[in-house]
């Protein structure tokens, strides 16, 4: 396969359409990034790289970090998380405080906001440093040290997450956090600032696809049923309420987030990430959603 020739048609391919959608800008730093950037990494199995574009530039990944966390506390809980948060899609907008009222606290599935703050709760409850440890962790999957967190967007989110304060404040009431409200949202919004480039994303997905082999990290380790749940998760809530159309088009286990970038997942062939600011109504990438799907369809890959 020649994944870079598909790579560069796909630019050529993409940069046709009208560049349409809009940036994060109800984070103030993330509406700051230059909207026409666009790159794409693909790492296979065999440690083969291809790239284009702007896929050495660091972004801000936001909810792509949620799949690292839970793979945390999915190792520390196991099967007891899903007692905390459900598996389901939620059919609504990830920010969505309506349904987190309806289900009496606990959150539809770990990739919606309410979901990944008792993810974060848990970390906070079972890790004696967890800020450490999941960047230890982080920098394990991608083999790269000097993985961080941009500590302007972290407190521009911080000074704007009104709603993020509103359902943790609503579990805790509800008896689904255990810890204090305001450090589980300072983790939480530290979190959703690291900032990685494509080729860093694509390896650290790599291994959610390395079926057969042991899935250990940092001291957290996940048995090869816990990655599969994990992918199936991934494919069915990772992007927010567009996450069937995801499935349908592109047909990849995956994680979105509305910094602009986008993960994917091939078992036992590829992992891809790319990153392109403007988002659609759903909060997911304009034309990462459509590159994937190009992907998809010109080297007829996909889970099903």
């Amino acid at each position: 396969m020649d994944y870079q020739k598909i790579l560069n048609e796909i630019v050529i391919e993409v940069n046709a359409l009208e560049n349409s959608g809009e940036v994060a800008n109800y984070i103030p730093e993330l509406a700051k990034v230059n909207a026409d950037k666009f790159g794409i990494h693909l790492t296979t199995m065999n440690n083969e790289h291809y790239a284009t574009g702007d896929s050495e530039e660091k972004f801000s990944i936001q909810s792509i970090s949620k799949v690292f966390s839970l793979a945390m506390a999915f190792s520390l809980l196991g099967e007891k998380l899903w007692k905390r948060v459900g598996v389901e899609p939620s059919g609504n907008p990830f920010n969505s405080i309506v349904q987190l009222e309806y289900e009496n606290g606990i959150p539809r599935n770990p990739f919606v906001n309410a979901g990944a703050l008792v993810v974060v709760d848990v970390l906070l409850s079972e890790l004696k440093d967890p800020e450490r440890d999941l960047f230890t962790f982080v920098q394990s999957l991608t083999g790269s040290s000097n993985i961080t967190y941009n500590k302007v967007v972290a407190q521009s989110e911080k000074e704007t997450g009104y709603l993020n304060a509103a359902f943790v404040n609503m579990m805790k009431a509800k008896g689904n956090i255990v810890n204090d409200t305001d450090e589980i949202l300072d983790f939480y919004y530290k979190q959703c600032s690291i900032e990685m480039n494509c080729r860093e994303l694509a390896a650290a997905f790599l291994h959610f696809g390395e079926n057969g082999l042991s899935y250990e990290h940092a001291g957290f380790s996940l048995t090869k049923s816990q990655v599969k749940r994990l992918n199936a998760l991934m494919l069915s809530c990772g992007f927010y309420d567009e996450s069937g159309q995801f499935a349908f088009k592109v047909g990849l286990a995956g994680k979105s987030g509305v910094g602009g970038g986008i993960a994917a997942v091939y078992p036992e062939e590829f992992a891809v990430a790319v990153w392109s600011p403007k988002l659609n109504k759903k909060g997911n990438s304009v034309r990462g959603f459509h590159s994937l799907e190009l992907l998809t369809t010109k080297t007829e890959s996909s889970i099903f």
